[in-house]
């Protein structure tokens, strides 16, 4: 693609990442075909292909977002099927968040709008407050389906929805501290505890931790770990998510300095996309480019890691798992058949559903600001995993997992749920 962009304007370092990113487009439409909201809408400018154009001519002219390319962009899931479609490489992740930043820094968006990211913000990468807006949930979900009659207020009867009747108890397993390795030890790695997943489901990290023990590894769940900074990271709040990345870089090298570590383990693949992306997104920091540069080098999704483990094979456990791979999983971190071979290693019957590379819907926040696309995108996604006829589900990201069992009576799990109870750790209560 030929870009017009004035030398003032390359010297903004963002905006040269920027152009080097939209010359590489051939306008070929590949990523049409996988793109979730074009496949859902059908409109060119809900494409990657649109929204590349929109971009460019809003940072080429050096104008502030309008109501039109702020709609486009919101409705984009990052989901990133178009970098694994494109064939020109095109680097479309750090296109569309610096598109993310223009917007915040050049948009005034509507009251219920702007109050609605600031709920968010302020209270989903924070583990104590998600708790207590979850509790008090519980008053304001009768309500629900009066808010959503609303379309400014939509996104509060949405989150009442999705919010859990029945609040997980914190797990003790989960907790900071060091967790040593039965018998010999043979790794050392720090876990990330996360924002939203220790709220809505503390067990996963907890199985996480059981089964790393297990198999002679050394666990460390560091104290005053942050959100990773992804939930604001997608909302263009670049400020407060690069101060999450500064924050956790630091106590991660301590640890580091502490006793040295193999991996730093992430179970929610959200997390694990941002995180392997911390290099990149403090590469203009003087203090931390190379520090983080570190830290993204050790990042592992934890079935990443166990592949390394050379685990045995278990029994048959008569039972079929329809494996959901998250986006942020198959695209954001290119990790496609080690939780798969994984699961049947460990004795499962494991099914791809169909049009596996499209989005659940959920995409951190998007089941709350795009309730109506999400919706679709659900209900497609659910009809493929039940065509599967599968006994349980299995995945790799709490966002899924929230999104998902909304849709279906199936029992959807993480991975690594199913991995602990196949090595040695206790039936998951949900399949009891």
């Amino acid at each position: 693609m030929q870009t017009n962009f004035t030398a003032e304007q390359l010297a903004d370092p963002h905006v040269a990442t920027s152009e080097k990113i939209l010359r590489k487009c051939v306008h070929c439409g590949f990523c049409t075909a996988t793109c979730p909201t074009y496949v859902t809408l059908g409109n060119e400018l809900d494409s990657p292909r649109g929204r590349i154009y929109l971009i460019k001519d809003m940072l080429e002219n050096d104008r502030p977002a309008d109501a039109e390319v702020v709609t486009h962009i919101d409705r984009c899931l990052s989901c990133l099927a178009c970098t694994t479609t494109c064939p020109s490489g095109v680097d479309y992740m750090h296109l569309v968040d610096h598109a993310r930043m223009h917007i915040e820094a050049t948009y005034k968006r509507p009251f219920w709008d702007r109050l609605t990211r600031a709920l968010l913000a302020a209270t989903l990468p924070y583990p104590g407050r998600f708790r207590l807006a979850l509790k008090a949930a519980s008053l304001g979900r009768p309500f629900a389906s009066l808010l959503k009659r609303f379309k400014p207020l939509e996104p509060f009867g949405v989150m009442l929805d999705l919010a859990p009747r029945n609040l997980a108890k914190a797990s003790a397993t989960a907790r900071p501290g060091m967790h040593p390795a039965a018998g010999e030890r043979r790794g050392r790695v720090a876990i990330l505890s996360g924002c939203a997943q220790p709220v809505l489901k503390p067990e996963i990290n907890a199985a996480t931790i059981r089964l790393l023990t297990r198999l002679g590894v050394e666990v460390v769940a560091p104290a005053g770990e942050v959100c990773c900074g992804s939930l604001v990271h997608h909302m263009g709040r670049e400020a407060q998510a690069l101060e999450a990345a500064r924050r956790n870089v630091d106590i991660w090298l301590g640890e580091i300095e502490r006793g040295g570590l193999d991996a730093i383990i992430i179970t929610a693949s959200g997390c694990g996309t941002t995180i392997k992306d911390y290099g990149f997104m403090l590469r203009l920091d003087p203090a931390y480019a190379e520090k983080a540069a570190r830290v993204s080098a050790l990042a592992r999704d934890v079935t990443e890691y166990l592949a390394t483990l050379d685990l045995r094979e278990q029994e048959a456990k008569g039972l079929t798992v329809a494996y959901h791979s998250a986006c942020s999983m198959q695209h954001g971190q290119k990790i496609t058949l080690a939780p798969k071979i994984l699961l049947r290693k460990a004795g499962f019957v494991v099914r791809d559903p169909a049009e596996g590379h499209l989005c659940c819907g959920s995409a951190g926040t998007y089941n709350i600001l795009q309730p109506e696309i999400s919706g679709k995108l659900k209900a497609r996604k659910v009809k493929n995993i039940e065509a599967t006829k599968p006994d349980l589900i299995a995945t790799g990201n709490i966002g899924c997992i929230t999104q998902i069992a909304t849709g279906t009576e199936i029992p959807i799990l993480h991975t690594v749920e199913l991995l602990d109870w196949a090595y040695g750790g206790n039936k998951p209560a949900v399949l009891s």
